[in-house]
C-alpha cells in the first residue's frame, strides 16, 4: 500500500515536471506551421521546392513559370494547371500555402 502510494506521487511528479515541455513542445509545432505557410505568388523556385512537401525544384520552377506566364495565382486550385501538380499534392500543402493578391 505505501509503495503503491509512493509509486503514484513519483508519477505525479513526473507529471508536473513534463506537462511543461509538452506544452512547449505544441506551441512550437504551431509556430512552425505558422512560420511554414508561403505566399505562392511571391516565393521563389528553391523556397517554394524547401517549402512545400512532394514539390523538388522542377516542379517549384514550373509553378514560378506558370505565375510568369499567367499571372498571380487566384485560387488554390489554379496549382493544378502546373505541370506535374497533381491533387495529391495540393492537398498534403493546403495548409502551407496562402494566395495573397496585391
Amino acid at each position: 500500500m505505501v509503495r503503491s502510494t509512493f509509486l503514484q506521487a513519483v508519477f505525479a511528479a513526473c507529471l508536473m515536471m513534463c506537462a511543461p515541455v509538452l506544452v512547449a513542445a505544441q506551441a512550437e509545432d504551431s509556430a512552425t506551421q505558422q512560420s511554414m505557410q508561403l505566399d505562392i505568388n511571391k516565393a521563389d523556385a528553391a523556397t517554394i521546392a524547401a517549402a512545400l512537401d512532394g514539390v523538388g525544384i522542377v516542379k517549384a520552377q514550373e509553378i514560378v513559370a506558370y505565375r510568369e506566364m499567367f499571372g498571380n495565382f487566384t485560387s488554390l486550385e489554379e496549382l493544378l494547371e502546373v505541370k506535374g501538380i497533381g491533387a495529391a499534392t495540393v492537398e498534403r500543402n493546403r495548409q502551407r500555402i496562402v494566395i495573397v493578391n496585391n
